[in-house]
């Protein structure tokens, strides 16, 4: 009983050390970690405790593993503002020193399936331009998305146009400024779909987030279901208390 209450804590202890090794740059990003067998000696614990800290670490994106190789620094991840909704993507990743970039994989116009007529309150089989893009950060997929806009909303969107910003082209072609957004964040698994968009293995774990935006009348100008990397994406949240 007394080693299971204690054991969390060692091991939650090893993880927090590296973590601070890590942004101390004592393990620099690419670097290879030291084994298993060194970090038993350094830290004087069990292969065990060694084990369970870096599964966590790589859970949670701080490390990864390749088999044969070892154990090295990930890349610091790509932090995205859920509380934010002045800046751009553009915006948030150039502030974080990276170098950002939207590719339009496609854009055409279908139409409205069942779902997508109730959720963007038009009649099934209207004209919904879909928008499929890729975000990068540093030449590396970090989101993958699908939007939906209504055709008679927003007529003949183009790829230049939603290479820099979907939301400011709704804004400064067509007059329609978004008011408010309603987000819905889980975890998810990649599928082989998924997989190939975002350059990682399939069932991977990423972050599914669903956006509905919604102008001030509150018609719904636009519906996107985005997947982010797993182990290249995190979000902050602020809350404001009066």
């Amino acid at each position: 009983m007394e080693t299971s209450q204690k054991e969390p804590a060692l091991h939650a202890k090893i993880k927090n050390e590296i973590i601070d090794r890590i942004r101390l740059g004592d393990y620099p990003v690419q670097s290879q970690l030291p084994t298993e067998a060194e970090f038993c000696d350094n830290f004087n614990v069990s292969r065990t405790t060694v084990r369970t800290a870096l599964q966590q670490l790589s859970q949670e994106g701080y490390v990864y593993r390749r088999q044969g190789r070892g154990t090295f620094v990930s890349e610091p991840k790509v932090k995205t503002s859920l509380s934010q909704t002045v800046s751009s993507f553009n915006e948030q990743v150039t502030l974080q020193g990276k170098q950002p970039e939207i590719h339009v994989v496609s854009l055409d116009v279908i139409p409205a399936d069942d779902m997508l007529a109730s959720t963007l309150s038009c009649e099934t089989n209207a004209p919904i331009q879909r928008l499929v893009r890729i975000r990068y950060a540093d030449g590396h997929p970090l989101q993958y998305e699908m939007a939906y806009v209504p055709w008679g909303l927003a007529p003949g969107l183009t790829q230049e146009q939603c290479e820099i910003s979907l939301y400011g082209a709704l804004r400064d072609n067509f007059g329609l400024n978004i008011a408010r957004t309603e987000e819905h964040l889980q975890l998810s698994y990649t599928d082989e779909h998924v997989s190939i968009m975002l350059q990682t293995e399939e069932n991977a774990p990423c972050f599914y987030l669903e956006t509905t935006a919604y102008l001030e009348s509150g018609t719904v100008a636009e519906y996107s279901q985005t997947y982010f990397h797993g182990d290249r994406a995190s979000f902050s949240i602020e809350r404001l208390y009066t």
